[in-house]
């Protein structure tokens, strides 16, 4: 009788509309799997064309290569007595479903449309698909002529429904239903299903992974069984960055996990299980046994195929681990940086510049490229044939091989110190010195004479010169000047990107790197156009805070002392003239609030759903031993002033690495009018209505 069962589950780097690299990196995952013995293997979600297709799941070529690429998975000897279960979208009776498609030995089994769609924060499943709405219901499934001329099948059964082997039975999940309140492995646990698989596409948000870890274990803790969970890992194609945690649980107990971040485009996790451990585990649970009697049953599809041995007695099986989850500091540190190679070597661009100020934001971008250039270097040590190909096509040597992180810094990454007569020696200095330590490229240049002859143009033009607060003029002046010195460090940020390869005989050009923090993107404390506009940005989902502690995680691990005096460093814009030759401006001055406060509306505003009213009604509770009710409501009056006044700026906001829950990115996720009354008239009146009365 056949106990121990060998299953895998996989995190695959897929990348939108790849489908070639797809069908590559899919077929790799077979290979691995059966080498290690499993009968069984799960993929991510809508693994054959990608998960991030976007609108072009609308185009009937979307359809039609994935179902190419599903033929040559059939016809392909990597299958062979192995049950493979991909995904990928297919078309049933002119409504497209987002699917899974498992198949044996060249006949597909069983195709299962999910049922719940995942459709709030970056999710837009029902833009794309429709849910499967049949409860335990099969349809006939008629297959296109290219995968009836191999497997020889005309109709396959499509709906909810589960597979029953000679020894087990097999149930679907796909992402977002393990997450919904009545999730399809409670009803199919009790009909007997042993083995959950949930096929994901799951992005990284900072502190995320216990909850989905939980949720796994808490799946089979219950009930009972085996659950594998697959999910998509790295960048394929905006802002999100997949972060696998592939993982098997065993009656609500981790058996194996995969990497959160890694290079490596596959990863296999193998397990051999003991069906003895669930069927033991449920015996005792009379109330679940009360519960399974009741249960409508499954359709089951019958498969002349077993996941065990008749005779493995003597097989071992595997036991539970603790699972190692990383600090909010180690996940900016390779989250980021994992994210940045993705888009490097797939932009096929030869490295990042960062216009590198001195300060705490500018600073952590570069420490992320550090812990990039740490991964790639660490990667092929190891031995990864992929990274070692792709780090050489970067720097244009065949024969390369980055061995010193520092050494590796120096090829891919510029930084450049643009200075003005409003910087300090002691930003120039910081940046200068944190440059030595990381070894990038490193620029210092001067800007004074491209802002005289932009402002002498306008003087020119309308006989007026434009003075700084501190010298007379007006704060429309002030803000005009300084938006000028940002803006002009824009456009050389591009100029440098494109032809400093170029003038040191290189070839390539460069990625220019934002770092506005969430916190600066929610306020808009940003000029339009200015350096935050730039091809992408690491930091922008990530608040001051957790750079903060990201930039003593660096000084500690990565010994980059250069950060202790930026770190003690007060934030500023250095744009107003000096004061005695020292900085007067700070960012948190002008902001008019501090970044803790900052932080706080932020999370109230999108995570808690506030408009103004319901903030300050939180906030007089929250604040209620340093704040008077009135002041409460002066804070709360401030920021979403400022919030209103600056929206327009998230339209146009560089893309961003997605960390935070409270991110403001107009693109997707955070979907807000950008032309507000900025009075908020009735809304400010109900709080002043409420402070009168307290």
């Amino acid at each position: 009788m056949g106990r121990a069962v060998t299953v895998a589950t996989c995190a695959l780097n897929q990348w939108a509309l790849d489908f070639e690299g797809n069908l590559e990196r899919i077929v790799r995952s077979i290979d691995i799997a059966r080498s290690k013995g499993a009968r069984y293997r799960l993929g991510p979600e809508l693994e054959i064309c990608g998960y991030g297709c976007s609108d072009h799941y609308y185009e009937s070529d979307t359809l039609l290569h994935s179902f190419q690429v599903l033929e040559k998975l059939l016809e392909s000897p990597a299958t062979q007595d192995i049950i493979c279960d991909v995904g990928m979208p297919v078309l049933h009776k002119n409504v497209r479903y987002n699917c899974r498609v498992i198949f044996l030995n060249k006949k597909i089994l069983l195709i299962r449309p999910k049922i719940a769609l995942a459709n709030s924060g970056n999710y837009r499943e029902l833009r794309w698909f429709t849910p499967w709405s049949k409860a335990r219901h099969v349809e006939e499934y008629f297959l296109p002529r290219i995968i009836q001329e191999v497997t020889g099948q005309e109709t396959v059964p499509f709906g909810d429904a589960v597979l029953a082997t000679k020894d087990t039975c097999l149930g679907a999940e796909m992402c977002e239903e393990l997450w919904t309140p009545n999730s399809p492995h409670i009803d199919m646990g009790l009909d007997g299903v042993e083995i959950f698989t949930n096929s994901s596409g799951s992005h990284h948000v900072l502190r995320k992974a216990h909850t989905r870890v939980d949720l796994v274990n808490s799946a089979t803790a219950k009930n009972g069984g085996i659950y594998l969970f697959a999910n998509q890992k790295g960048c394929d194609g905006d802002r999100l960055y997949y972060d696998g945690c592939a993982m098997i649980s065993v009656n609500g107990e981790t058996v194996a996990q995969g990497s959160q971040f890694s290079l490596d485009d596959v990863e296999v996790l193998v397990a051999t299980l003991d069906l003895e451990d669930v069927r033991s585990y449920r015996a005792e649970i009379s109330s679940r046994n009360l519960a399974a009697s009741k249960v409508n049953p499954y359709p089951r599809v019958k498969v002349n195929f077993a996941l065990s041995c008749p005779d493995d007695v003597a097989v071992p099986t595997c036991m539970p681990i603790q699972w190692r989850y990383h600090s909010p500091e180690e996940e900016i540190s390779l989250g980021p940086a994992c994210w940045l190679w993705d888009y490097l070597r797939r932009s096929k661009q030869a490295g990042f510049l960062l216009p590198l100020s001195g300060g705490i934001d500018s600073s952590a971008t570069a420490c992320i490229v550090y812990s990039m250039c740490h991964q790639v270097c660490l990667a092929v040590k190891n031995g990864n044939a992929d990274v070692l190909a792709d780090a050489r096509r970067i720097v244009h040597d065949e024969t390369y091989t980055p061995e010193d992180p520092r050494e590796f810094c120096k090829r891919v990454f510029t930084t450049c110190y643009m200075a003005s007569e409003n910087s300090s020696q002691d930003t120039c200095n910081r940046a200068k010195l944190l440059a030595e330590q990381i070894g990038s490229y490193h620029i210092n240049l001067n800007i004074d004479v491209a802002v005289k002859a932009v402002v002498g143009i306008f003087s020119m033009v309308t006989g007026r010169t434009p003075r700084f607060s501190v010298y007379g003029g007006s704060s429309r002046e002030s803000l005009a000047l300084q938006n000028v010195q940002a803006r002009i460090r824009m456009v050389l940020a591009y100029l440098f990107a494109q032809l400093t390869l170029w003038a040191r005989g290189m070839p390539g050009g460069l990625l220019v790197l934002g770092s506005a923090n969430v916190d600066e993107s929610l306020l808009g404390y940003l000029t339009k156009y200015d350096c935050s506009s730039a091809d992408i940005n690491p930091i922008g989902g990530i608040s001051k805070t957790d750079l903060k502690n990201f930039i003593q995680y660096c000084i500690e691990n990565f010994q980059l002392t250069a950060l202790r005096s930026i770190m003690s460093a007060p934030p500023t814009a250095e744009l107003e003239p000096l004061v005695d030759g020292q900085v007067a401006q700070t960012d948190e001055a002008d902001m008019g609030m501090t970044y803790a406060e900052l932080s706080i509306y932020g999370k109230l505003r999108k995570i808690a759903k506030a408009g103004p009213y319901s903030m300050f009604c939180k906030l007089i509770n929250m604040w209620k031993e340093i704040c008077t009710p009135r002041e409460v409501a002066s804070k709360v009056k401030h920021f979403f002033r400022m919030y209103s006044v600056n929206r327009h700026k998230m339209t146009t906001l560089t893309p961003s690495y997605h960390a935070e829950n409270y991110s403001p990115d107009d693109n997707r996720f955070d979907l807000r009018p950008f032309l507000y009354n900025t009075t908020w008239s009735w809304q400010f009146r109900c709080i002043d209505k409420q402070v009168n009365a307290l």
